[in-house]
């Protein structure tokens, strides 16, 4: 199972998100081919509602512990009540670092 999908069981699991899109963007950075050390979560729960910013990411961040211990570098996180999803998330910037500019 890739990583994206084993991020998305779990944050599938753990908030029955209305939508949940986990996107592998290390294709973006300066990393090896084939890597998965970058990723994007767009997620709509119910979880999420009356929960600042802050403690979503902390709870998702909690779900994750594991992974964010071991091979995610990087974690872009887009997370709405089913009240604030305008529909579409942001896209990720170009990134800067390493040999990519």
């Amino acid at each position: 199972m890739s990583l994206a999908n084993q991020i998305k069981e779990k944050l599938t699991e753990a908030l029955a998100p209305e939508y949940i899109d986990v996107q592998c963007e290390s294709h973006m950075h300066n990393v090896p081919p084939g890597a998965e050390m970058h990723f994007r979560v767009v997620l709509v729960s119910d979880a999420f509602t009356s929960m600042s910013k802050v403690r979503r990411h902390q709870r998702i961040y909690a779900i994750l512990a594991e992974e964010m211990a071991g091979p995610v570098h990087a974690l872009a996180l887009h997370t709405y009540s089913p009240e604030e999803w305008p529909g579409e998330a942001p896209q990720s910037p170009e990134c800067l670092g390493g040999g990519k500019h």
